[in-house]
């Protein structure tokens, strides 16, 4: 009888219950991702115009927010070039848009390009670790600029394009069809990251992150899956550069600086990397602190401080979060979790 006890206890789970496992672990973000479909759709009902152009905004940076969290965060690979990238969907966007006028065509444009230039940038990543990693992609943030200049007959040089755009359909105010947009390919992108990083894709990207060499011997291509995660996060930011094509209804390089490439980084540091959670708190945030920077500089008459404000704002933000929550916004709640189940 003892050793039939003990057998039954040491037998392995069933599968069943690991299948149940694992198809509860894929469903939890597809319930989130239609909770917050909800949310918005409510929201973009509620709030005003103005909002609903912030909101629409916010949903256009989480998609470049949660790429990018994929590769700095579960990856390892530091980049100073995604503003670059959504320059690159931005004008594949325009240039589609004004020639076909169809915006699915556009987007799938956009992204089919975007995704090449994001496996070229992640062959060359893939040789390359720290700082020099870091260098290619900053010499790829100031290169693209220049090549609007270079061919100023397509790109119209620094004035940039205007976006044809059709009206939205019906009666729809115009800023409540952009937070519809904009928020559509946002939870998409969500809804497909979350599902990676779930499988044996986001456990590979971790392998690699921690160790290569342990990686290798387990059989991981390091190779591959470093350019695979460059293409994944190259995605999102070339959706994420057309839907602000769709917003601005136009696009130049003035639109995409260096320093927002810096912004990009210091949102998802700031937000938690290798959490989606936090590529949106780091969204809101790219909205948000550069609007109340640029209240100050209003407030206090300077227009020279306006520039240059948002990002001593961003630092000491950045500064605070790392100082109170290392694992940026998105850790506080497991850790005042923690702190409570050891005060019970």
């Amino acid at each position: 009888m003892t050793d039939m006890k003990t057998k039954v206890g040491t037998d392995p789970v069933p599968a069943s219950v690991s299948q149940k496992t694992r198809s509860g672990r894929r469903l939890a973000p597809v319930l989130i991702v239609v909770a917050g479909a909800i949310l918005i759709l409510i929201l973009s009902y509620t709030l005003p115009p103005f909002r609903n152009y912030q909101l629409a905004t916010v949903g256009a940076y989480l998609c470049v927010t949660a790429g990018l969290t994929v590769l700095t965060g579960l990856n390892g690979q530091l980049s100073l070039g995604h503003g670059a990238l959504m320059a690159t969907g931005a004008y594949a966007f325009t240039l589609a848009q004004n020639k076909w006028l169809s915006m699915p065509v556009s987007f799938v444009t956009a992204i089919v390009v975007t995704t090449l230039a994001g496996a070229v940038i992640g062959l060359a990543a893939a040789r390359l670790r720290g700082p020099y990693l870091a260098g290619l992609t900053l010499a790829v943030a100031i290169v693209v600029p220049s090549v609007t200049s270079t061919f100023d007959g397509t790109f119209n040089s620094d004035q940039g394009l205007s976006v044809m755009l059709d009206p939205p359909p019906g009666t729809i105010p115009m800023e409540r069809w952009q937070v519809w947009v904009c928020w559509a390919g946002a939870l998409l992108t969500v809804l497909t990251l979350a599902l990676l990083v779930r499988g044996r894709f986001g456990r590979q990207l971790r392998a690699v992150r921690d160790d290569e060499t342990a990686a290798k011997l387990a059989g991981i291509n390091i190779a591959r899956t470093q350019v695979l995660a460059f293409v994944v996060s190259a995605v999102g930011a070339g959706l994420s550069g057309a839907l602000f094509a769709v917003l601005a209804q136009s696009v130049s390089p003035g639109a995409f600086p260096l320093t927002l490439s810096l912004f990009l980084v210091m949102a998802i540091v700031i937000g938690g990397l290798g959490s989606l959670f936090g590529a949106l708190w780091g969204a809101v945030l790219l909205v948000a602190l550069p609007t109340f920077a640029q209240s100050i500089a209003e407030q206090t008459g300077s227009h020279r401080l306006e520039g240059n404000l948002a990002l001593v704002v961003f630092g000491v933000v950045l500064i605070v979060v790392m100082l109170a929550a290392p694992g940026g916004i998105a850790s506080t709640g497991n850790t005042l979790i923690r702190r409570f189940r050891r005060t019970r």
